[in-house]
Formats: C-alpha cells, structure tokens, sequence
C-alpha cells in the first residue's frame, strides 16, 4: 500500500515578488521538425521560487520547451538563459556542470527496473567522488523522506503503484539538491487522488527546498493547486499569461475553455 505523506503544505507560499533574480528566461525561441513548426518566438520569464505553469493542449509544444532547456533538443532561433548562463553557448563539459543544478522529472520517472529504489536514488551519486557509502545512505534516507517513502529503499519498481514511482523519481532528481525543477506532465497517468497528491507535493518541495519550477502539465487541477503564475501555449506561441484566477476569468473564450 502507498506509503502516506502526513506532511503535505496546502497552501502555495507567495510568490517571491520581492525577489528580482530571473532564474529561466526564454527569449524570442523558436523550434521547428522539418515544416512543423512548434515553437513560435516564445518568450517567457521565471522569477526565483516561483512555480510556473505552462498549460496547453497535446501537440501545443510544451514538452518540446523544456527539452530545448536542458539541450535535449536545439532551437533554430533565440536563446535560453538558466541561472544567468545562456544554454546554447555552453560546451559539454559546461553542460554537464550547468544539468547538475536542474531535476527532471520525466513523465514515466524514468526508473532503472533492474535496480532497487536504494540503487536508483544512488545512481545520480556516482559523480560525486569524494561521498563516503555512510553519506550516501544518508542521503538516499533524506530524499525518501522529503517525498514520504522512507521505507521503500529496498522495493523494486516492479513492487511499486504509480503514484509511489512518480515519487521515487523526484526522490531521485531531488538527492543533488537542484536550484530548478522541470516537471514533465507530473500527473499524467495517476487516479485523480494520487495526482492530487502529486501535486500538494510539488508545493511541498517548493517551500522545502525553495526550488524554481517549470511544471509542463494538461491537467487544470495539478495547474490550480501548483501555480503561482500560468503561461497558456496555442499552436506554439504564448496565447495568455496569468495567475489561475486571472486566466479563468479570461476574455478570451478559447483561454477560459481550459478552466470550465
């Protein structure tokens, strides 16, 4: 039986206005597969602390924007700044470096089915030369802790339901403690509940660890309870910008379908 977390944060911390650092900025990007063009000058802005929404419908892009972020994918046009570094000009070894401080989690979790939950929290570790195997455990123990399956080290994927791998692979993309999270359609594939569940505990992790996020979804109710602000994506261009209750106030109809 999933384990429970009991120390879910209901409430979305405010939005750090207060702060100007810009921790992801997209600026004029465009991408395109041959004559499918899905990005359309896109521009966009993360403020530090804040989660962002980027909400749209299958085939609008927004998966193929956070793959350009992290270089997975290159863009034809423009550039994409994270943590004041402009992506498209680093150099592999710079990349590397640059990936240390994003987590991503995909939506499958991307788990390693041979290896244990221990195993997988592990593998991220392996860089980090100078880590006795005592710290190591620690750190697996403090990272299944922060998401609530502090008991499940020795499982197996195999053994474990939807929501609890959805877990163990932000258990994992959280261990190297990023300063950004990119979350890939984090509900995608759970019962309403558990993706409820999910998403209280995305908020979680924001206050714990004051992490920025990009939270790619479709799900209007992941988007209500995680967003600080909202950016809607139409055919590859930013067709509004908001918060929840700003958007489904919408005048625009089409925006305002989403949220009815």
């Amino acid at each position: 039986m999933e384990s429970e977390n009991k120390n879910i944060i209901m409430e979305k911390p405010a939005t750090k206005d207060s702060i100007p650092d810009l921790i992801l900025k997209i600026n004029h990007v465009s991408k395109s597969f041959g004559e499918n063009h899905v990005l359309k000058d896109i521009n966009i802005e993360v403020k530090k602390g804040e989660n962002l929404i980027v909400l749209g419908k299958s085939g609008s892009g927004k998966s193929v924007l956070i793959k350009c972020l992290v270089r997975l994918m290159e863009v034809e046009n423009g550039e994409m700044t994270v943590l004041g570094q402009n992506i498209g000009l680093l150099n592999t070894e710079e990349l590397n470096e640059a990936r240390k401080k994003i987590g991503f989690l995909f939506q499958s979790a991307a788990l390693y089915d041979s290896m244990s939950v221990r195993e997988n929290l592990e593998f991220p570790l392996r860089q980090m030369k100078e880590a006795t195997q005592e710290m190591k455990d620690e750190m697996v123990i403090e990272a299944l802790k922060g998401v609530g399956l502090e008991d499940a080290a020795e499982l197996m994927p195999a053994e474990l339901s939807g929501g609890m791998r959805k877990r163990i692979g932000l258990a994992r993309t959280l261990i190297l403690k990023p300063d950004i999270m990119l979350y890939d359609e984090p509900t995608t594939g759970l019962d309403p509940i558990t993706a409820k569940e999910i998403s209280k505990l995305i908020l979680e992790i924001q206050s714990k660890y004051n992490t920025t996020s990009m939270i790619i979804t479709h799900d209007i109710e992941c988007a209500r309870i995680t967003a600080n602000r909202i950016v809607v994506l139409k055919e590859g261009v930013v067709a509004a910008e908001g918060t929840f209750k700003e958007l489904e106030k919408s005048d625009d109809a089409w925006v305002r379908s989403f949220f009815e």
